[in-house]
């Protein structure tokens, strides 16, 4: 089984959905996040949802590229600004037992050329170059699962997933030893992998 590097250096954060909000902002409108800021303080705004009427109705700038702005006016939310471990060791705090279960998947994505890993609070997000294909989260007190954009039946440990309709996550697999991070998930995850590179 591969094992977890010492730190999760590779590992993006919200960091990068900063960086890339400010960067649609930029492309969208031409002006960056510290333009828009000052254009609404002058203009009296004082809440999100203020802002976020205002950037759409006034000019036409709506979804990520409003987080960019909303952010730098009143402030990120404290789990945005915490490092790669942090958000690892927060998630598993409680639940020390799973940690092993998540770490090695996270060794895998490490090792796998291709594999971005972005954490977030509440769970780890694998990537391809093209989009997501794998979510790993602490689901219940006894379990991890792997959330997984793959087009297979739902067969053997793939199980079926109930989602909206316009969710792609449509099967996962339940973990509940690192001794199941075998041969069988790694071809798994790989295979999603392919189909969404």
């Amino acid at each position: 089984m591969p094992s977890i590097p010492e730190s999760h250096k590779t590992a993006g954060t919200w960091q990068t959905m900063v960086d890339n909000n400010k960067a649609l902002l930029l492309r969208k409108t031409g002006k960056d996040t510290a333009y828009w800021a000052e254009k609404a303080r002058a203009a009296g705004i004082r809440s999100d949802a203020e802002l976020r009427a205002w950037m759409r109705d006034g000019f036409g700038v709506t979804g990520y590229a409003q987080y960019a702005v909303s952010w730098e006016m009143f402030g990120y939310p404290d789990f945005m600004l915490r490092d790669a471990d942090e958000l690892i060791d927060g998630q598993y705090a409680r639940h020390p037992h799973l940690r092993p279960v998540a770490d090695a998947i996270l060794g895998w994505a490490s090792a796998t050329e291709g594999v971005q890993i972005q954490m977030r609070k509440g769970y780890v997000s694998l990537h391809s170059p093209r989009r997501k294909f794998a979510q790993v989260t602490r689901t219940t007190n006894t379990a991890v699962d792997v959330a997984l954009r793959l087009d297979v039946p739902a067969e053997g440990r793939i199980e079926a997933v109930k989602t909206r309709a316009d969710d792609p996550f449509i099967r996962k697999v339940r973990l509940t030893s690192p001794d199941q991070v075998d041969d069988e998930l790694l071809d798994i995850l790989a295979a999603a992998l392919e189909q969404n590179t």
